[in-house]
């Protein structure tokens, strides 16, 4: 096995629910680096999901025979991605040895928060699963009527203010809830919403220049669990994972490592508050850019993506350097033209805007990418590529 290449400020990333959930985990279940660990993780899971639910899973059985997820699968599903986040982060430690300290911050999108939690010492694996498995079947059955929009920009970054407000004014028609559940970055925002209110939100959202005609909505075909949106509530989940979490144990100190939370944007947990942020977990939107944004301003240099196939946070950061590189790479305006150099400008316009107040954004590009599945697999031993 090659010596892993860690960077002198890394940050470590754990990945969300999506449609897809055991990635490539099938083909690292005879690893020699962490099938040991697969084994115990999942283990454990499957004691846990039987203790809560009194149903029986085999998650071993699951990977190998590559069992889509759906709805119906969602609670298990929970309990999967986190054991396999758990394994990744034991065969991490092992690979690194004594370079633990250049782990800077650890992070989560959505559910990866939880795994964060776990990583930190702040909670066990048992105590932070526990309100997300008791809880999951109800935010399933909510999901039912409930479709997703991609809110983005090709233009000037989205008015957060306005788009609030006009969720707020389809709410109100009683004809179900939208509201914002992820800031993606300043012209990307995820919109979930009961019945036809994401089709209503598209069908007005040029009126009256609400919103420019730079802006775009394209629906997610498939069905989400309104989590990190007010439409829970209509199941009290706010509350009644208030109640678990009331007399769930954590460790009355601060994190092993910093925890850069989504509900705040921000280095967040410490031993007071770690109950009430998970909590406002729960229902508040995910502030991804907030954390893609502070994660620049650490320095951080590389990011390892651990977890089944990540997607949300490796694509973020993806198209950031992207963009923010097509951005310096702009011919000048004595070859082009000021007209052309403004077309191109206007592409972007959010970011051009946003890189001339905050510079730190220029790191971007520079920010080494690690998927931890994918490195084992390619630096596999030999005699494992060829059985």
């Amino acid at each position: 096995m090659s010596e892993f290449p860690l960077a002198s400020k890394v940050a470590v990333a754990f990945r969300g629910y999506n449609m897809t959930n055991s990635g490539r985990t099938a083909e690292l279940l005879d690893h020699p680096e962490i099938a040991h660990h697969l084994r115990k993780r999942l283990t454990v899971a499957q004691e846990h999901y039987a203790d809560l639910t009194g149903k029986q899973v085999d998650y071993f059985q699951i990977l190998r025979s590559g069992r889509p997820s759906s709805l119906e699968t969602y609670t298990e599903d929970l309990a999967l991605i986190v054991s396999i986040e758990l394994a990744h982060w034991d065969a991490l430690l092992d690979l690194i040895g004594d370079q633990k300290e250049q782990i800077e911050v650890v992070m989560g999108y959505s559910l990866g928060e939880v795994t964060a939690t776990v990583v930190s010492g702040l909670f066990t694996y048992e105590d932070a699963m526990k309100p997300i498995l008791t809880l999951a079947p109800d935010a399933a059955e909510l999901a039912g009527d409930v479709t997703m929009g991609i809110l983005f920009s090709r233009g000037p970054a989205l008015d957060l203010d306005r788009i609030k407000q006009r969720c707020e004014d389809i709410s109100s028609q009683g004809n179900g809830i939208i509201a914002i559940s992820t800031y993606l970055s300043p012209n990307t925002l995820l919109l979930i919403g009961q019945g036809e209110t994401v089709d209503l939100f598209k069908k007005t959202m040029h009126e009256s220049d609400f919103l420019p005609k730079s802006v775009h909505l394209r629906k997610n075909p498939n069905h989400w669990p309104p989590l990190h949106t007010p439409i829970l509530l209509q199941k009290h989940l706010r509350d009644r994972a208030a109640l678990i979490l009331q007399t769930t144990p954590f460790q009355n100190t601060k994190p092993l490592i910093p925890v850069l939370s989504c509900v705040t944007g921000e280095l967040a947990y410490d031993n007071p508050n770690a109950r009430s942020l998970m909590v406002d977990w729960v229902d508040h939107p995910q502030l991804l850019w907030d954390c893609v944004h502070t994660m620049l301003v650490m320095g951080i240099e590389q990011v390892l993506h651990l977890g089944p196939e990540p997607n949300i946070i490796p694509a973020t950061l993806t198209r950031l350097a992207e963009n923010v590189q097509s951005q310096m790479d702009q011919p000048s305006w004595k070859g082009y033209g000021m007209r052309t150099i403004s077309r191109w400008s206007a592409r972007r316009a959010w970011l051009t805007n946003l890189i001339s107040r905050d510079a730190v954004l220029l790191r971007s590009p520079h920010v080494e990418q690690i998927i931890l599945e994918d490195w084992l697999l390619s630096h596999c031993p030999e005699e494992i590529e060829s059985s």
